[in-house]
């Protein structure tokens, strides 16, 4: 399959569903695809780091933004996490075929792994990046009881992130209660394939050992936490960015007989 040269935006559109945006390189397997994060959207540096790598690699790639988030149709405040999970397969399987490595950011890498265990048979390899698992769950179990019972009270969870412009974003209680039905951690999480997991010790979003968390529940066995002296949550600086290009090059290597 000959590589474009670039990619444009184009649309996905799904039955009685918002569209959603999306760039895709066509090229060889094993693919890859990348989950963004928590309102977040397919123009950070991570994933135009690896559509460059892809672009002189020859690799088939595709980002894309959720419901709500970047270019895509609908509302984020009326999704929850199970809304762009479907966002997720969606992409995976109208846009993909064959093998495929899946690099999720954030709450990108919780998703990951939940489109991994959804499609087993085609998931070839998986790269985290400050991955965030189970986290609006494990946060809101971590306020202060009277916190909590004015979060269940008044519907919104309000947490102060240097990530929004507005310095907080504004959380649907209802996201939360829905979150618990896609938890991963505590038990073994049934995925074979190999799995990469980067995370910064300076992560003030997501600690690091939620990273360790994953590893521990993974039922594979060849899974590698690297951990970033210096790193924060975004892992966007420009060595941050080598390593995850180096990091996709050696998995894409690594699960490429499975093509």
């Amino acid at each position: 399959m000959p590589m474009s040269a670039m990619s444009s935006l184009q649309f996905l559109s799904r039955l009685a569903a918002p569209r959603l945006a999306y760039h895709r390189l066509l090229g060889k397997n094993p693919g890859l695809v990348f989950l963004p994060g928590f309102m977040s959207n397919m123009q950070g540096e991570k994933a135009l780091a690896l559509e460059k790598f892809c672009q002189s690699s020859g690799h088939a790639f595709v980002r894309f933004d959720y419901t709500g988030c970047g270019k895509s149709e609908g509302n984020s405040n009326d999704c929850v996490l199970g809304d762009w999970k479907g966002d997720a397969l969606a992409v995976f399987d109208e846009l993909t075929t064959g093998p495929q490595v899946l690099v999720g950011s954030s709450m990108g890498g919780w998703l990951m792994l939940l489109v991994a265990q959804a499609r087993p048979e085609r998931v070839a390899g998986l790269l985290g990046i400050a991955t965030a698992a189970d986290s609006f769950v494990n946060t809101f179990k971590q306020l202060p009881l009277e916190v909590k019972e004015e979060v269940e009270k008044t519907g919104l969870f309000k947490f102060s992130s240097k990530y929004s412009s507005s310095g907080h974003y504004m959380i649907n209680y209802s996201l939360i209660k829905e979150a618990e039905q896609h938890c991963v951690l505590g038990n073994s999480i049934p995925i074979l394939c190999p799995v990469r997991l980067l995370h910064g010790l300076k992560d003030e979003s997501i600690p690091w050992q939620v990273s360790l968390q994953v590893l521990e529940s993974l039922a594979s066995q060849d899974v590698d936490v690297i951990l970033r002296k210096n790193g924060d949550h975004r892992l966007s600086t420009t060595a941050d960015l080598a390593l995850l290009v180096t990091t996709v090059g050696d998995l894409l290597e690594k699960v490429a007989p499975l093509e």
